[in-house]
């Protein structure tokens, strides 16, 4: 709040100086000596106002009236920074509004109830889901939240690619699988499936169906593809919405690739572009004039064959996202797909949708490495490692957190090593120790703990450290906003580990062998009271930034060293 009351009566101070539309920029110092809230308007207003950085600093001091609630002192610094200096009720006051908030902490009303969709993982229903699909999901999943958590209606979708070429490779595999599980030879498609999971189907289908398929031909034989197709996938999407839902990722809707040509969707879409006068043919195949719209080059839309390309179906798609209300729309994909982005937007604007629509995320590969050499195989997968296998070996909420602490866009090395280190090291347990301790300290505080913070007297909390802690702890709230609007994640991972480390140091600073001045639990019952309050924004603040990325925050924790910890303690807290 003190931050909203110093941008606003800095751009009053502003327009009076006759500046039209200030924009005013704040942060906190790295040095605490330079204060608590700092900005260099005045340097960015040197051209317009046609004055020294300085000299424009000390005008705008010059006008800020001295009985300004919140500010102790104002001073310029360097070249023309203004820094701030907060009184101590308003560094309580920050507490305050935390542990009144509780849950709510965090959260805006930004997108004003506005209906987004985020549409992510959208895996084949081919085998099961990689780390390329987890890092997805976690991302998907934590972008949706963050915009939830600033006020827009987000609507989760997954598209499943139920049709096309691929899912005929799936169909032959099980079909080789089945002959050979029956004992006959028949080799597997050179662009076929490979790994355990594709035999364990065929068997699958053979202890239901028998050996009825075995001998069929022509008209039989196709009818028996198609069951097996239509087994695989059924089979293939309940593993997936298995792995999902044990990574605690959920939908609102499955939009099926199938359902477009049964609707005559992709026809209809194909009609309406002829319609444009953007479609021509030439060498038998039909094309859309995507190169109007910015794309490299015009593209193929129905093959020579008379099957459509893959993005024909994506336009036809997106169109359904268009005409059920979504104005804004989010596709969080793989990197691969970066050369779909342009032709899929070109089909749509070609239709009389906006430029950009959709708006993209795209993320880089995901690497897993152990004793600094790469693991790349699954049994069950064949040929890559699974999401299952990276969550059995080192739980949910790892997984989450570290598909997530690096930005989309930067290859990810998911290092196992350090994923399995269950101390400070590793930034999931350094905050969920830190979460952990603040929950021991309020219960043995007992009743205390639980006060109503306007009980205690929160300008007793003057102390450097305690006066920084504050400050990390408000700068959440617009933390969210900026991580929701640059679809970041990895925004509210880095300020965790800063903020857990700044938590344990006033938490150790406080050990008896250290200075029991600066202890919690001091024997002073006011200073008791108001350092309880400020364990109490902690816990608040650290909860509400791990439940943001879907990772737990769990009250008790079993340190490491003291006893054998469970596998995976982040999952099953003791």
């Amino acid at each position: 709040m003190a931050h909203d009351q110093i941008r606003s009566l800095l751009e009053e101070i502003l327009r009076d100086m006759g500046v039209e539309d200030p924009e005013v920029h704040l942060e906190r110092p790295r040095d605490p000596a330079h204060g608590d809230v700092a900005t260099n308007v005045a340097m960015t207003l040197a051209s317009t106002l046609r004055a020294s950085p300085r000299s424009i600093a000390q005008e705008i001091i010059r006008r800020i009236p001295d009985d300004t609630p919140g500010i102790d002192q104002v001073e310029v610094a360097g070249p023309g920074f203004l820094n701030f200096r907060l009184s101590v009720d308003a560094v309580g006051r920050t507490v305050e509004r935390i542990v009144k908030s509780d849950t709510d902490f965090g959260r805006s009303d930004t997108g004003g109830g506005r209906p987004v969709m985020i549409e992510f993982v959208s895996a084949n229903p081919t085998g099961l889901l990689h780390l390329g699909h987890g890092r997805q999901a976690a991302l998907g999943d934590a972008i949706a939240t963050l915009l939830e958590w600033t006020g827009w209606k987000v609507y989760r979708e997954f598209y499943y690619n139920d049709a096309g070429r691929q899912i005929e490779r799936l169909a032959e595999s099980v079909r080789a699988r089945y002959l050979q599980h029956l004992g006959h030879e028949a080799p597997l498609p050179e662009d076929g499936y490979h790994g355990q999971v594709v035999a364990e189907l065929a068997r699958e289908f053979a202890e239901s169906e028998g050996e009825g398929w075995v001998d069929a031909r022509g008209a039989e034989a196709e009818e028996g593809l198609d069951r097996m197709r239509r087994f695989a996938v059924e089979r293939l999407r309940q593993e997936q919405d298995r792995d999902l839902a044990a990574f605690r990722v959920h939908f609102d809707e499955y939009y099926l690739e199938s359902s477009l040509y049964d609707e005559g969707r992709v026809e209809d879409t194909v009609a309406r572009l002829r319609e444009t006068g953007l479609v021509f043919e030439k060498d038998g195949a039909v094309w859309l004039r995507t190169s109007k719209f910015g794309d490299q080059k015009d593209r193929v839309m129905i093959k020579s064959d008379g099957s459509p390309t893959y993005f024909l179906p994506d336009v036809a798609y997106h169109m359904t996202k268009w005409e059920r209300g979504f104005r804004d729309a989010i596709n969080v994909q793989g990197a691969d797909h970066h050369g779909t982005v342009a032709r899929v937007r070109a089909g749509l604007q070609a239709l009389g949708l906006p430029e950009g629509y959709p708006e993209y995320v795209l993320h880089q590969m995901v690497t897993v490495e152990q004793g600094g050499e790469e693991v790349k195989f699954s049994k069950r997968a064949g040929d890559y490692l699974t999401l299952r296998d990276l969550v059995e070996e080192v739980g949910v909420g790892v997984t989450r957190y570290f598909f997530l602490m690096r930005k989309p866009e930067a290859h990810l090395v998911f290092d196992l090593d350090w994923a399995r280190d269950q101390s400070d090291k590793n930034p999931v347990y350094k905050a969920q120790y830190a979460h952990a301790r603040m929950c021991s300290i309020l219960r043995r505080a007992g009743a205390e703990g639980e006060a109503e913070v306007g009980e205690a007297d929160l300008t007793l909390l003057d102390q450097e450290s305690e006066r920084e802690l504050i400050q990390q702890l408000g700068e959440f709230a617009p933390l969210v906003e900026r991580a929701a609007q640059a679809r970041a994640p990895h925004l509210v991972c880095d300020y965790l580990e800063q903020t857990a480390g700044q938590v344990n140091a006033w938490y150790h600073a406080g050990n008896p062998t250290r200075n029991p001045e600066l202890a919690v639990l001091h024997a002073d019952p006011e200073l008791r009271a108001a350092r309880l309050a400020l364990t109490r924004a902690v816990r608040i603040v650290l909860r509400n930034a791990l439940t943001a990325l879907g990772v737990e925050a769990p009250e008790r924790m079993v340190r490491q060293a003291e006893e054998p910890a469970p596998r995976n303690p982040a999952s099953s807290p003791s």
